[in-house]
């Protein structure tokens, strides 16, 4: 079944984007008035993160999100026939530069990221790395294996690397002792687990717990921070822009890396609501500040 699904895929993908965008505005009616996938999750997300909007504001922010939403699969399922000069055209690198700094200091980095935009296109950002020290993207395996194996083939496109999350540290130890540099991608914006939870913090109108595993792993190593925010000129084209936010993990006061990527968040959320991802449960545990 997989197999004939993948083949499906593949058949589509030969096709220009253009015309994939159709098969995204059929799909819209079918995602959000049929199916409704996670409808009462976006609905009460988008209430509570927007309390000062009307029920009209939130609804139409709510069906400009679906229709991303569908835009996001259909350009992520792209990738299996997307060449690199295609992908270098329709998402585009500012600053990259200040990785090489980082390099030339013999560090790597870490970059912080969020469900925000076209996160899985950002892959082709080791297109403008050295081939040596590319983007890995730290991931959690799926449970499907199937699925797993695609998105895993998928994301090593572009000369980008892939760690699995149990396997994050003991990777970037042994790639420190070889004198080895890459730049770990850890999308920061989820929800953690109960039981780990060890900062809280105000968020889209909310009392939030914050994952904070990049801000330890970068004092454990005291690699600089960085940042990459995403904005959408137009349907089927991204830019991103690299930042530093902290170039001294160790000097930073505890959790102050995990508050402001949190906060530079919640501005680019603001901004164009629609593109992130409302369907995750982000608030399912309820905490006190």
């Amino acid at each position: 079944m997989f197999k004939l699904f993948y083949a499906l895929l593949y058949l589509l993908t030969l096709l220009p984007l253009r015309v994939l965008y159709v098969l995204s505005d059929l799909l819209f009616p079918l995602i959000y008035h049929v199916v409704r996938y996670r409808r009462k999750v976006v609905r009460s997300n988008l209430i509570n993160s927007f309390p000062g909007k009307s029920k009209r504001e939130i609804i139409r922010i709510e069906r400009k999100f679906y229709h991303y939403f569908c835009d996001v699969f259909i350009e992520a399922m792209y990738r299996i026939n997307m060449s690199p000069q295609e992908v270098s055209r329709r998402i585009t690198f500012e600053n990259v530069e200040l990785i090489e700094k980082i390099y030339a200091e013999n560090k790597s980095a870490m970059l912080m990221m969020a469900h925000y935009g076209n996160w899985e296109w950002v892959s082709a950002m080791s297109l403008h790395l050295p081939k040596e020290s590319p983007l890995f993207g730290v991931y959690k395996r799926l449970t499907n294996a199937d699925f797993d194996a695609m998105t895993y083939r998928l994301r090593l496109k572009y000369n980008m690397g892939n760690i699995e999350m149990r396997d994050l540290f003991k990777t970037m130890l042994q790639m420190g002792k070889a004198s080895e540099k890459g730049v770990f991608a850890m999308v920061s914006d989820q929800s953690p687990r109960k039981d780990s939870i060890r900062f809280s913090m105000m968020f889209m109108n909310q009392p939030t717990p914050v994952i904070v595993g990049t801000e330890v792993l970068a004092r454990k190593f005291d690699y600089p921070v960085l940042i990459l925010s995403i904005t959408r000129p137009k349907r089927g084209y991204y830019h991103c822009k690299v930042e530093m936010l902290s170039a001294s993990p160790k000097d930073e006061p505890e959790f102050s890396i995990s508050e402001k990527y949190m906060r530079r968040l919640e501005t680019d959320i603001n901004q164009n609501p629609e593109l992130w991802l409302w369907t995750h449960k982000r608030w399912k545990y309820k905490v006190v500040l």
